[in-house]
């Protein structure tokens, strides 16, 4: 059908499209195999590159049809990058990649310094917490054993406090006299 160095019958969409229906594949079958949207297959048989997301993204599509259909990754690829420039279409890996590795890093970092002011934020939380409880019982504690406690309180709160239990009262002895 075609010579893959370059001197071909059709287009590089064409060819494509010839070759998967020549295994008999359906776009469907690639959508489900690849995860690449029918869209993105119709426009790479068309041979409408300015419909594809471009960079690395582009080539992935076309590395991911190959695959399913059986072809040379390698070949098609270069086929397509030579196919696509002559369209006017630059496929710029390298700044599109280190852009998209740029931007991915940037959104983790800010996820991360996010959840780590949350912690931060949670831990002084807890901590003070933590503190003001320990004060308050230490407060207390020293102030029922100095007697003072009562008196911070209203009038039945201490009054309940302050009261000890009455002993009850002793059985006499029989043997003893009353």
């Amino acid at each position: 059908m075609f010579d893959i160095s370059g001197s071909t019958m059709g287009s590089f969409g064409e060819d494509l499209r010839m070759e998967r229906l020549s295994r008999g594949i359906a776009l469907e079958d690639i959508t489900a195999v690849t995860k690449i949207s029918h869209q993105h297959l119709l426009a790479l048989e068309a041979g409408e590159f300015r419909q594809l997301p471009g960079g690395i993204l582009s080539k992935g599509i076309v590395r991911g049809y190959a695959t399913a259909v059986g072809l040379n990754q390698q070949d098609w690829t270069e086929r397509f990058l030579r196919d696509s420039a002559a369209s006017g279409r630059k496929i710029d890996d390298d700044q599109g990649w280190a852009e998209f590795a740029r931007n991915v890093g940037k959104a983790r970092m800010q996820r991360r310094d996010l959840l780590e002011m949350r912690l931060r934020r949670i831990a002084l939380a807890l901590l003070a917490l933590v503190l003001i409880s320990g004060a308050f019982l230490a407060v207390r504690y020293w102030g029922v054993r100095a007697g003072w406690w009562a008196t911070l309180l209203p009038m039945h709160m201490a009054s309940f406090e302050t009261k000890a239990p009455s002993a009850p009262p002793r059985a006499s002895h029989p043997m003893q006299p009353h």
